[in-house]
């Protein structure tokens, strides 16, 4: 008779139901020092996942446990790093699946083959990548194609909200997911990634005034408010005030450009008088590019701005950019 060690008796009882650590530690019956180091073993080989917050926590098998081994596919070492640099799975559950492996159980779940699929995504990726300088993807031209007037000097994208066929790009995925969940750890992982970009982009215009562009749907954590506490920029902020609305209408329910212009043009009010050199308006997201563009005319009219007005967002459409298919 095979006798189970004790990772396989976790994963066998864990694949009835989520359990706490106390649940795994009586059905051992073992310690609970004990348990809690096969558990934190088996998180960090993707075994198990940690679901919830102390003092409710549980232990359930991880998705990645029973997926397909991925090493008998045959992929070469660039495609492999551009994987495993830029693909991020998060599955049903809310599990963070970062590079090959969730690129592996993405695309068997969609039934395709892993090597083709990994050939793909590193000619899709190569193909925005064209738009990066200096790790920035520069938004101009696409600004001054939708809008006759253009209040900006300047506009970059961390990166693409989403690209086809794969999807929501990583920075895509944890922004709208940090957004959904109200998940302030997802949140900072999200401004973490994009701090160094904010500092480039500052030291690139010499900036000295900062605005973050207000949010329109209420919420208990605003993202663009823990953005601009975490980020703890050394500027002067640019005040700017969201007007609540007898319907609040956020810009993405907009289909119309015209109507997202008339919304953020009428909805957010400049209250600042003082006097700045050039100034930096961030966001979370541009679609349509209509908000930044009206912020970046309120501050422009009013006359406080004496330099350059930057726009910079972590993430953005990549509609109007005119991709080349053959990179």
């Amino acid at each position: 008779m095979k006798i189970m060690d004790t990772p396989a008796k976790i994963v066998g009882f864990l694949k009835q139901s989520p359990r706490t650590a106390n649940d795994v530690s009586n059905f051992l019956g073992i310690s609970r020092q004990a348990t809690h180091r096969h558990l934190a073993r088996m998180i960090a080989n993707r075994q198990l996942v940690k679901m919830g917050t102390p003092p409710k926590v549980y232990y359930s098998v991880s998705i990645a446990h029973d997926a397909p081994i991925s090493k008998a596919v045959e992929v070469d070492a660039s495609t492999r790093q551009i994987i495993d640099d830029n693909f991020l799975y998060i599955t049903p559950m809310g599990e963070k699946l970062l590079g090959w492996p969730g690129f592996v159980i993405w695309v068997t779940e969609r039934r395709q083959d892993v090597a083709q699929m990994a050939v793909q995504y590193a000619r899709v990726r190569s193909k925005y990548e064209q738009f990066k300088s200096h790790g920035l993807i520069n938004g101009m031209t696409k600004m001054t194609t939708t809008f006759s007037e253009v209040a900006l000097d300047a506009v970059y994208y961390a990166d693409f909200y989403s690209v086809e066929i794969f999807g929501k790009t990583k920075l895509g995925q944890l922004l709208l997911h940090a957004k959904q969940s109200q998940d302030v750890v997802l949140m900072k992982e999200v401004i973490e990634n994009i701090r160094p970009k904010v500092l480039d982009v500052m030291d690139m215009y010499d900036i000295d005034g900062v605005a973050f562009v207000p949010p329109t749907v209420k919420r208990e954590w605003q993202f663009m408010k823990v953005l601009q506490k975490q980020l703890a920029l050394p500027l002067r902020n640019v005040s700017l005030e969201k007007v609540r609305t007898p319907v609040v209408v956020p810009q993405k329910t907009l289909n119309k450009l015209n109507d997202r212009i008339i919304n953020a043009e009428q909805t957010i009010v400049l209250t600042d008088r003082s006097v700045y050199g050039n100034v930096l308006i961030i966001d979370d997201a541009i679609g349509s590019g209509a908000t930044m563009n009206a912020v970046a005319a309120k501050i422009r009219h009013s006359g406080i701005c004496r330099g350059k007005l930057v726009g910079l967002a972590i993430t953005g459409s990549a509609n109007g950019f005119d991709v080349v298919n053959e990179v």
